[in-house]
């Protein structure tokens, strides 16, 4: 089998553009007061669930370099089971970040997920979140697609 080709590098303009958009998130992030922790907990979580270990593993570095616990990093693949090391808006923004990653086979976002997303969040704090789960999501497709592995530490 031929080696997979690498979406960034095969149209660098559209790879730009989507590092744009990962920039503008970010900075709606900070302006609205989203805790980096629950960015990356979003970025981790999205990844785990799509398959890629290179964004899990970048993030999950990430994350530890923001203050992230190795326990609650270790833990969110079974969050739910320790909801109780999460916060309230942790809770909603994983809860929230689920329902996006697994729309293609939900169809829908439940009506529960998003109101628990508006209870923990104001509407530009939910926003930003979803952003987060958005971009991940897209960063993910690609890289699952290409194979992208992450580097040995």
């Amino acid at each position: 089998m031929s080696e997979r080709v690498q979406m960034g590098e095969a149209v660098p303009a559209a790879y730009r553009q989507l590092a744009e958009l990962d920039r503008v998130v970010r900075k709606a992030v900070a302006d609205a007061g989203v805790d980096q922790r629950i960015v990356e907990l979003v970025k981790v979580r999205a990844s785990m669930l799509n398959g890629c270990s290179f964004c899990v593993d970048l993030h999950s570095h990430e994350a530890r370099e923001k203050g992230e616990d190795e326990q609650r990093l270790l833990l969110l693949a079974a969050w739910p089971h320790a909801a109780h090391l999460y916060t309230e808006q942790e809770q909603a923004a994983l809860v929230l970040t689920e329902a996006l990653t697994r729309l293609p086979d939900a169809r829908d976002v439940p009506d529960a997920a998003y109101e628990r997303a508006a209870a923990a969040f104001t509407p530009e704090q939910l926003a930003a979140v979803a952003w987060v789960a958005t971009t991940i999501n897209t960063f993910n497709r690609l890289g699952v697609l290409g194979r992208k592995t992450p580097p040995k530490r």
